[in-house]
């Protein structure tokens, strides 16, 4: 494995994430794609390999939801060998669907996996001395201005506070990880500032194929996202990827760190995502879940 180049992808079996794996394999770069089914990683690898015919793949077998399982995957990947890590993993779980380790499943995936795998692997290359780049995919600033974590309840606990009708619940949990999300770019790209690692968040736009959510969607919602899923003009997986691989690899964004990017612009996200003292809380509280030090 070509450990001077090599970059980890998150979510990589099928959608966004598999055209992200996809286009890195083709720059020359080493790619570990990570996902939670062997049967699907082992069919990812062959249809990269289709359109790469040189690809030099690894397969990572991880449930992110599991955060054992996280733990176990950041002591794997040696982060001498890496320069890029991609958090693309991502779901929309029932609110009471929660894991073995007692932690709701959408909240676990979609923001403690990430915090747990990217901090560890932020730190242990700053330590290095290497120069990184770690992106995370999020989603649309303006979609999720009217969702601001309840910090109160980051666990989504209390499912009579969200809001909204029982089949909604789940999307508007969702879009509080995708806030987290944002905020623990700012906060992991405050940490690291000065070391040659930069942390930035990028929304892939609204896509067509990537399956998420199909399982937790009930009533009107379920026809709704159904539409999205199958609409045929819906920009497909590689439009989602393009922004976060320019983040990883284009010269334009090298030494920029703590931004979210649109359409490859830097875009604000909420008030709510950018106040110090809630990202400080929020640092905390995955801190103590994850059983990282604050």
């Amino acid at each position: 494995m070509n450990t001077a180049q090599s970059a980890v992808v998150t979510g990589a079996t099928g959608g966004i994430g598999e055209a992200i794996a996809r286009r890195l394999a083709a720059t020359g770069r080493s790619v570990v794609l990570v996902g939670r089914d062997a049967a699907r990683l082992s069919a990812v690898l062959r249809r990269i390999r289709d359109v790469v015919p040189d690809a030099d793949l690894r397969a990572e077998l991880a449930d992110l939801s599991l955060l054992r399982q996280v733990r176990a995957l950041a002591d794997r990947l040696d982060p001498t060998g890496i320069d890029i890590v991609i958090s693309n993993a991502a779901v929309v779980a029932p609110l009471a669907d929660h894991t073995s380790e007692g932690i709701q499943r959408t909240v676990a995936t979609n923001h403690l996996a990430p915090y747990l795998l990217l901090r560890s692997l932020g730190e242990s290359l700053a330590a290095t001395g290497r120069s990184a780049r770690l992106v995370v995919v999020g989603a649309s600033p303006a979609a999720l201005r009217r969702l601001p974590v309840n910090l109160d309840d980051p666990g989504l606990a209390d499912e009579a506070r969200i809001g909204v009708p029982p089949s909604f619940r789940p999307f508007v949990a969702y879009g509080r990880t995708k806030n987290m999300n944002a905020m623990f770019v700012y906060s992991l790209a405050r940490r690291l500032a000065g070391s040659g690692v930069t942390v930035n968040g990028a929304h892939p736009g609204i896509i067509r194929n990537t399956g998420l959510g199909r399982e937790s969607a009930r009533g009107l919602l379920r026809a709704f996202a159904w539409t999205q899923w199958v609409n045929p003009l819906l920009p497909g997986p590689e439009a989602g990827a393009d922004t976060p691989v320019w983040l990883a690899t284009s010269p334009e964004p090298d030494g920029v760190t703590g931004r979210f990017f649109v359409r490859r612009r830097e875009v604000r996200t909420a008030p709510h995502t950018t106040d110090p003292a809630r990202l400080d809380r929020l640092w905390d509280i995955s801190a103590a879940l994850t059983g990282l030090p604050a």
